[in-house]
This record gives C-alpha cells, sequence and structure tokens, in this order.
C-alpha cells in the first residue's frame, strides 16, 4: 500500500517541478533576446484567454508601415502601453543589439494587443530599403496597414515603397500624420501632406476603397493620436484609444474559415536550442492544437512535395512583451509553433491530409552582391575562432534561411556570392558574423545587371535629398560624376534656407557615397534612397576617388614613419598598429597608389645630440567603420574582417603581381 503511493506522490511532484521548468524555460528562452521573466509575468493572459481560439471577426491583422526615422517603433511603443503591457525601456520591440545601437529597425516583429472584446495582431516592420524583404513578408500575413507619414517631411522615398507592397496587397490603409506636436508644423502643411499622400495612392494604382482612408494626427513621442488637428489635445484624450478604435472600425477582419482543414504559410522563422525551430505565419484556414499531426510542403515545378512529417509539440503567441504558451489557435490568428526541423519561410503547415501548398510572396530581386571568403592575410587567426570555408558557408546559409531577401552561392575555393539589396543590409550581416567570432574577407560590394533584348540593363535607386542651399552644388557635381539626373528640385516648406533635390541615379553611383555626403554638408542633410527599377546602363562613372597609400612593410606601426607620411595623404592607422605588405593605411592625396613603409623605425647610433629629440605630432587618422569601408574599397581592393580590427587590402598583397594584374584589361 505505501509503495503504490509513494510512486503517485513522487509522480505529483515530478510533474509539478517540469511544468515550473518548462514555464521558466518559455520566459527566458523562447524569444528570450527581447525579453526578460519580469515582462512575460506582467503582460500574461488568463488562462481561459490562452484555451481558446478567438473568433475571426474579432481578430484585426495590421502592419505599421512608414519611412526611416517617422516614428514606427515609438507608435507600437504608445499602442503597447495603452493597452496595459509592461514597456521595459523605449523602443521596446526592438529587441536586436544592433537595432538598439543604431536607433533603427532591421527585422520585422509580430505582437498582439486586446483591446474591447477584440484582438489585434500588430507587425512592426524596418523602414529602409535594404529591409524591405521585411516589409513583403509579412504584407501577406495582415488585412490593414497604419500608413505613419512625418508631417514635417511628408511622404519620402521609402514610404512609396511599403505603400506600393501594401497596396497590391489589397490592404486597407489607415494614414497617421506623425510628430503634429512640432513647431513647425501647421494645420495648412498636415493638409498639404494629406494631399501628396492621397496622390501618391493614385499614382500607385488604389482602388476606390482603399483611397477613401482616414486621417489621423498624431505625437507617438506624448502617446496621443486625435481624429481632428490638434496641437495638445485634452488631458482625459492624450492617448491612443482613437488609433484603436479606427484600426477595429476600418481594418476588415480575417475571411477564414475554423471548418475547413488547417493550413499556415510560414513567415518569419527562428532557432532555439531547446525547442528547435520555431515557425511564425497566420493560419490560413482550420484550427490548431498542441498535439495535432501536421506536415510541410512545398510547391515546386513539378507539384507540390512532402518536406516532413511531425506534430505541434508547442505553441506560442505574442501578447504584447511577453509570450505566452497556447493550447489551440484558429483561422486568422498569427502564431508561431515548434514540432517541425525542416520547413522554411515560404513552405505551407497544414493537415497530414492536406496536399495543396499556399501561394508564396513574391520578393524583388537583390541588386548587389559582395563574396565573402577566409580570411588569407597574414595577421589571419589572432581574434577569430571560426576561420574556416566549411564554418563561413554554414553561417551563410542558415542566414538565407531565415532573411529571404539575402541569396548566397558557393563560390570557388571556399569563397561565396552573397547577393542582397544594399550595403546596410550586407554590412548588419558582416557585423554580426563578426560578433560571433567569424574571420572573412570581403570584396567590394558589386552591383547586378540584367540582359535584356541584348542591352545591359542596371539598377536604378530613387534619391531624395535635403540640403542647406551652401551645399546644392557640392551635392549636384558629386552625384553628376555617379550618373545621377535630377527629377525634381525645389525649397523645403516650412524650412527657410533649405533645399530638396529629387534624383535618379545608378545603384553603383551609391555605393559608398553617404560618407561622402555627410562630410560635403557638414552633417546637416539627409539622403534617403529606396529602388525604382532597372534602365539602360549609364556609361562608366567619373572620378569618384583617389588613390591610396599602400605598406610594404610588415611589422608595427611607428610615428616616426607616420610623420614624414602625413604629407602625402589621409592616414587611416595609428602608431601600434600591424600593417603588413599590401595593406592600405591611407588615402593618397592624387589619384595614384602609392607604395611606403610605415613600420620605418628611428635608427639608433651612440652619438650623444645635444638637442632634445623633435616631439612627433599626429593628425588624429580617420578610422572607417564597416559601412563606410564597404563604400571606399575599389575593384582590386578587400575588407578584411576580424572580431577586433576592420582592415583594407589589396587583393594581391606582392607588389610584382599587382602591376601584373593591373596590366590587364578590366572587365
Amino acid at each position: 500500500m505505501v509503495g503504490p503511493l509513494l510512486r503517485s506522490l513522487w509522480s505529483t511532484a515530478t510533474t509539478r517541478k517540469t511544468l515550473s521548468s518548462s514555464s521558466n524555460y518559455l520566459k527566458t528562452h523562447v524569444f528570450g533576446r527581447a525579453f526578460s521573466t519580469a515582462s512575460v509575468t506582467a503582460a500574461a493572459p488568463s488562462a481561459a484567454a490562452l484555451g481558446v481560439a478567438v473568433d475571426p471577426s474579432q481578430l484585426r491583422n495590421v502592419a505599421v508601415i512608414a519611412h526611416v526615422d517617422h516614428g514606427k517603433t515609438t507608435l507600437m511603443d504608445r499602442l503597447l502601453r495603452q493597452c496595459g503591457a509592461d514597456i521595459p525601456h523605449e523602443r521596446a520591440l526592438d529587441s536586436i543589439s544592433l537595432e538598439r545601437e543604431r536607433g533603427i529597425t532591421i527585422a520585422s516583429k509580430v505582437t498582439s494587443i486586446s483591446w474591447k472584446d477584440n484582438e489585434l495582431n500588430m507587425v512592426d516592420t524596418p523602414g529602409h530599403a535594404d529591409f524591405g524583404g521585411e516589409v513583403e513578408r509579412v504584407v501577406g500575413m495582415v488585412e490593414g496597414a497604419v500608413l505613419v507619414v512625418d508631417a514635417g517631411e511628408g511622404p519620402l522615398a521609402q514610404t512609396k515603397f511599403v505603400l506600393a507592397k501594401a497596396l497590391k496587397y489589397g490592404l486597407r490603409p489607415i494614414l497617421l500624420l506623425n510628430k503634429v506636436d512640432r513647431p513647425a508644423v501647421t494645420e495648412e502643411r498636415c493638409n498639404e501632406v494629406e494631399s501628396l499622400v492621397f496622390d501618391l495612392f493614385a499614382n500607385l494604382g488604389a482602388t476606390e476603397e482603399q483611397l477613401e482612408f482616414p486621417v489621423l494626427y498624431a505625437s507617438a513621442k506624448e502617446g496621443w493620436a486625435s481624429s481632428a488637428y490638434t496641437k495638445c489635445p485634452p488631458d482625459d484624450s492624450k492617448n491612443m484609444s482613437e488609433l484603436l478604435d479606427a484600426i477595429i472600425r476600418h481594418v476588415p477582419p480575417p475571411t477564414a474559415s475554423l471548418d475547413a482543414p488547417f493550413q499556415m504559410l510560414v513567415s518569419m522563422m527562428e532557432k532555439d536550442n531547446y525547442i528547435g525551430r520555431i515557425l511564425t505565419g497566420r493560419i490560413s484556414s482550420g484550427f490548431l492544437r498542441v498535439g495535432d499531426k501536421i506536415h510541410g510542403i512545398r510547391s515546386t515545378d513539378s507539384g507540390v512535395v512532402k518536406i516532413e512529417e511531425g506534430k505541434v509539440v508547442k505553441l506560442m503567441k505574442k501578447r504584447g512583451t511577453s509570450v505566452a504558451s497556447v493550447e489551440s489557435a484558429g483561422a486568422g490568428d498569427i502564431v508561431s509553433m515548434a514540432g517541425l526541423a525542416s520547413p522554411a519561410i515560404g513552405h505551407t503547415i497544414s493537415t497530414v491530409e492536406v496536399m495543396t501548398a499556399l501561394p508564396t510572396v513574391e520578393l524583388d530581386p537583390p541588386t548587389i552582391s559582395m563574396t565573402f571568403g577566409v580570411n588569407d592575410s597574414p595577421l589571419a587567426g589572432r581574434d577569430g575562432t571560426h576561420l574556416t570555408g566549411g564554418k563561413i558557408g554554414d553561417r551563410l546559409m542558415a542566414e538565407a534561411e531565415t532573411n529571404l531577401a539575402i541569396n548566397v552561392i558557393p563560390g570557388m575555393s571556399d569563397s561565396y556570392e552573397v547577393q542582397g539589396r544594399g550595403e546596410l543590409q550586407l554590412g548588419i550581416l558582416i557585423e554580426n558574423m563578426r560578433r560571433e567570432g567569424f574571420e572573412l574577407s570581403v570584396s567590394p560590394p558589386k552591383v547586378m545587371y540584367k540582359i535584356a533584348k541584348g542591352e545591359k540593363l542596371e539598377p536604378i535607386e530613387e534619391v531624395t535629398i535635403e540640403v542647406n542651399e551652401e551645399h546644392v552644388g557640392l551635392v549636384m557635381e558629386a552625384l553628376s560624376h555617379r550618373r545621377g539626373e535630377i527629377s525634381d528640385m525645389g525649397p523645403v516648406p516650412g524650412n527657410v534656407g533649405r533645399t530638396r533635390l529629387c534624383l535618379n541615379c545608378p545603384s553603383r553611383g551609391l555605393v559608398g557615397y553617404r560618407s561622402v555626403f555627410s562630410s560635403d554638408t557638414r552633417g546637416t542633410g539627409f539622403m534617403h534612397r529606396a529602388f525604382l527599377t532597372y534602365e539602360k546602363y549609364r556609361g562608366p562613372l567619373g572620378n569618384v576617388r583617389k588613390g591610396v597609400l599602400v605598406s610594404m612593410g610588415y611589422g608595427t606601426i611607428t610615428a616616426h614613419a607616420l610623420m614624414s607620411l602625413e604629407a602625402r595623404g589621409t592616414l587611416f592607422v595609428t602608431p601600434g598598429m600591424e600593417a603588413y605588405d599590401g595593406m592600405i593605411v591611407g588615402e593618397h592625396s592624387r589619384d595614384t597608389d602609392l607604395d611606403i613603409n610605415p613600420v620605418r623605425s628611428k635608427e639608433l647610433t651612440n652619438v650623444r645630440a645635444a638637442c632634445k629629440d623633435e616631439n612627433v605630432k599626429l593628425t588624429p587618422p580617420r578610422l572607417m567603420t564597416l559601412e563606410e569601408a564597404i563604400g571606399y574599397v575599389a575593384s582590386d581592393e578587400l575588407i578584411e574582417v576580424t572580431p577586433k580590427a576592420i582592415r583594407l587590402r589589396k587583393r594581391y598583397l606582392d607588389v610584382g603581381k599587382r602591376k601584373t594584374m593591373s596590366k590587364r584589361p578590366k572587365e
């Protein structure tokens, strides 16, 4: 009698312990990069709410889209706070360390909030053109979009890009004019911006329904939204309730059937060391419970192919800034599930009886490519832990799985061609690899051309520039060398002495221009760019860069050597750094490369001198960031990236080999 009783007590204790540990695991590990245990507990919904799937008529799926720095993530903070979520810090949804450091959104994030018996699934998206793939893959999950436009700046290049994607998928937009509390923003300016946005809708082919968009005025920073123009609403209206009501009123609920078999298109994916792949998407039809048998399928040219069969191990839903484990979910809802190891973004998850794949999202083609290879410099292996071509290849393939906007093509001798949307996107990838302990050499970015009807076509970007009047000449001269063509030019409304330029410029001409633009405008100008179209090749670029100073010595750089080299150009190095043959240590003041010796030390003699040694005073060097280096290097140069250093070098380190290769005709 005692034996069975003890066994029963032991079983109960073990079960409680297991449940407790799995609950703690969920709080701290699943999406744990972003959210703390405290935040999980604070916003956890009731057990009844977790156990029952939401009726599709009470669901609203909405994406927040906008240009860079127009206030998307701040707006999401205020909406979460309005609905009772515990916000641990400003820009709570920017969970990646690089996002917090740079103040930009890199990856799309999904969360859900409850408002007046309705469940709102909100998607925060990036604003940069380089991360356009993040916008493209989430617009298929939602029925509506909040288009945030800065009331002072108006619609810009990226506003057009994200809006075109939203309209293409038939989303119902809500226009939110943000930052209306600024002194320069008046009611006339808001009306003007509204007209510009309406023209943009019409030019992009919006339907009659989409053109009847509601307009709201807001200050996300102050935390209020209003349906009428105001600078400061009454205290009882200083909240986001009008925006939330507008979303429920104007965004249609998902048209989905709970009775049909379960199907879900995977839109996001992340890996977890404990429960494997976490697949996120919107349930197109049916009902999903923990323990259900499912399989992953995808469409191929020969038909639908089964990838893997399994069962749902865990079902999760983001609520506010936390992750909650749910037992079931119904059609129209956006959920995360674990249990399958092979399916990726664009694949369909369904019940085992269904063999019909859902249509996938069409992504714009990549416009730029870089070659990643093994670091073979004389200083290789000193800083990093992942050095081999196999390790680099595995990491790049894993990135291509989770980020559809990046393509990886294996090349010769442990090198990989990585295709993406721009230098910023590829620069973020390199920076992440660097922090993970990788060492690699990276080629300069190359534009991806097309051949159509025997003509060479190149990607053209739409560039919007706003500068002070005294800098217009410098900017126009620099962009004329880069084959830019001005399409519009005029004063900036509300800003005396500011000029706005709209240009079309080849992507290859804009590579590396951002740092030049910042120094030309003394940091007062801003420039935004977005992919426009492919056009006929515009011919070679003008003179956009001078020659470089190349080291021809190996060792530690000395102040004595740099003192005599300062007159030759701008230095990129400081005394005490390591140098080697073929390493670039500065920019020459002329258009040709110059071989120099930066490691030369002062010869010591036993002759005593009455005078003191001259005191060496050096000008501070130009230390390059990763983005500047990507834009700076020429076709015969490489970037050496290690966890502790970023160095520029020649592709061929030997002087004789460089001279031989320079005589060959260029491609």
